[in-house]
Parts: structure tokens; sequence; C-alpha cells
């Protein structure tokens, strides 16, 4: 019986766990790191602090936090850009999808890539965004579209696939799945 001892299962699940908080971290860095370049690097903003407030309850390192704020303020020299995707998922849902990228090369292919292995495809610019409103708080759907159950499951495991993707911060959809 090799390999079935105690310290085995605790690496395996320690090591998922350090994976999830990484990914978790990352979005909640470049999420302070973009606003902090919004409020031309005044870290001490309303909208800064509520981001380091939400990378509080998430646990966040005061170090890592502190590193964001300093990439923020362009004090390393790594630029992140804020990206918007858009396109059709099942059932004709429209999707807008909000990024935040050091390497656009990298991303778009990465999120087209979700998008084809799904049996969907990824719009242009414009293409989706029409069935969406602004808000202060992101994107409201502005004719919601009722999904049914076979649909909305499809809908929730795309979503998932979508948030696997470490630069992905938001998803907005024009679903309105039933309850």
């Amino acid at each position: 019986m090799s390999g079935h001892n105690k310290w085995s299962k605790i690496k395996h699940k320690k090591g998922a766990t350090d994976a999830q908080r990484s990914r978790i971290f990352s979005k909640h860095s470049a999420l302070i790191t973009m606003e902090v370049k919004k409020n031309g690097g005044n870290t001490s903003s309303a909208s800064v602090l509520a981001c380091i407030d939400r990378a509080k309850k998430d646990s966040m390192p005061k170090d890592v936090i502190e590193r964001a704020l300093a990439k923020g303020s362009g004090a390393d020299g790594s630029t992140l850009e804020e990206i918007t995707y858009e396109g059709y998922g099942p059932g004709g849902v429209a999707f807008l999808i909000q990024t935040v990228t050091d390497n656009p090369n990298r991303t778009t292919p990465e999120i087209r890539h979700i998008f084809s292995k799904a049996g969907f495809e990824l719009g242009t610019p414009g293409s989706a965004s029409w069935a969406f409103t602004k808000t202060n708080e992101g994107y409201v759907p502005s004719n919601p579209m009722e999904v049914d159950a076979e649909t909305g499951e499809k809908l929730s495991e795309f979503i998932e696939k979508l948030e696997d993707q470490d630069d992905v911060t938001d998803i907005y959809t024009t679903a309105d799945t039933p309850e």
C-alpha cells in the first residue's frame, strides 16, 4: 500500500487549496492595481480602499496588497490593461467578460479557446454590448432572457470555465435563470 499515508493526503489537499487562494489573490491584486491606476496613483481613494477591504475579507496578506498598490502607482514599471470581451453562449445568451491582464496576446487566445471548446464563438467589439446598460455596479441586461433548466446548467458550467481563467474579473450575462 505505498502512497497511502496521511502526509500524501495532506499534501494534495493543501496544494488544491493553495492554488484556489492564489487564483483569488491574483484577481484581487489586479483589481487593486487597476483602481489605483484609474485614480491617478491615489491609494487612499474610496474605490481603492473598497478593493482593499474585499481583499482583506478573503485573507489576502498585507505584503501582497502593498505590492499591488505599488504596481498600480507605477513603482515597478509593468502595465495592466482592462479588456472587455463579448460573445454569445448557450441558448443565445449574450456575455460581457471583463479582464485585467498584463499580456493581451495571451489572454485573448485563452478566452477564445474557452468559447470554441464549448462550441461558441467570441464576438467582435459591439456584438453583445448593445444588450447591456452600464451602471455604477457594472452591466445590467437591457432585455433579460429566461432560460430553461438545461440551458441554465450549460450556462453555469460555461461561466465556471471562464472564471477559472486567471485574468477574468467579472462576467455579465443576459440570462434570467428560473428559481
